[in-house]
């Protein structure tokens, strides 16, 4: 199973990043629908495409108006699934597809979390929401597959106590923002973010032994945005076994 990770932005695009979605072709899933959706043409594999959205912030949601090009006999895909909490389904529709903005709607099906309880299937998946603490809210994903689980939770502050690691217990693969430095603790507290060495350590208290950090400040260039590599200097610090900054366009092999 591959992850493709196509937007690896906060806020806004840059020269080098995108905004977020990362896409398991073969399952046919994409976490959240940032301005790095056009990447997915060429990876389409199915006729069904089934989109998980965290938060309804526009780095998150843009690439919904992008769905067009997907359709229309280039690639196989004939249904859109969108999934999300019922005041996001609702945000989206009145405001993003309002008719003074977008006026044709891609013929999305949408599905409210709160209709679908705690966990629900998603073709070969065991799908578990949960809710983070971020300005205007937002949720965080589990997917347990036969043979790997992929975890991604992305627009909270991380903390020792943040409830959603109760969530993540025994997840192979998690996909955790990390939009500051340690420097710029206080202005990630304010707006809702997280910064690595609180990251690394939790991550390792939890026993989560593969982590990939996205969610970037788009304005700060270089391929170390928050300084992991001192972080990971640190003796103090534990962390995961594997530590990774995702990239645009990286893939991750799973198994």
């Amino acid at each position: 199973m591959k992850l493709h990770c196509l937007g690896t932005a906060g806020y806004h695009p840059s020269d080098n990043r995108h905004t977020a979605c990362f896409f398991l072709p073969d399952q046919g899933i994409a976490l959240d629908a940032g301005s790095s959706v056009f990447r997915l043409h060429p990876l389409i594999k199915t006729k069904s495409l089934s989109i998980l959205l965290s938060h309804t912030h526009l780095d998150h949601v843009m690439g919904l108006t992008f769905f067009w090009d997907l359709l229309g006999g280039s690639t196989p895909l004939e249904q859109i699934h969108v999934y999300a909490k019922q005041e996001k389904i609702d945000a989206i529709r009145e405001h993003l597809f309002h008719p003074s903005l977008f006026p044709v709607i891609p013929p999305f099906q949408w599905h409210s979390l709160e209709s679908l309880g705690e966990s629900f299937e998603l073709g070969k998946a065991k799908c578990t929401w949960f809710d983070l603490e971020h300005p205007g809210g937002a949720v965080g994903y589990r997917l347990n597959f036969p043979d790997v689980s992929l975890a991604y939770v992305t627009d909270t502050t991380c903390e020792a106590h943040s409830d959603y690691w109760r969530h993540l217990q025994g997840v192979d693969w998690l996909v955790h923002e990390c939009n500051f430095t340690d420097q710029e603790k206080k202005m990630a507290i304010h707006t809702g973010h997280s910064w690595p060495s609180e990251v690394l350590s939790v991550a390792s208290k939890n026993g989560i032994q593969r982590l990939i950090l996205s969610h970037f400040n788009p304005m700060v260039a270089g391929s170390d945005p928050v300084g992991l590599r001192q972080v990971l200097d640190n003796p103090m610090v534990k962390s995961p076994r594997l530590v990774e900054l995702a990239q645009d366009n990286a893939v991750y092999d799973l198994h």
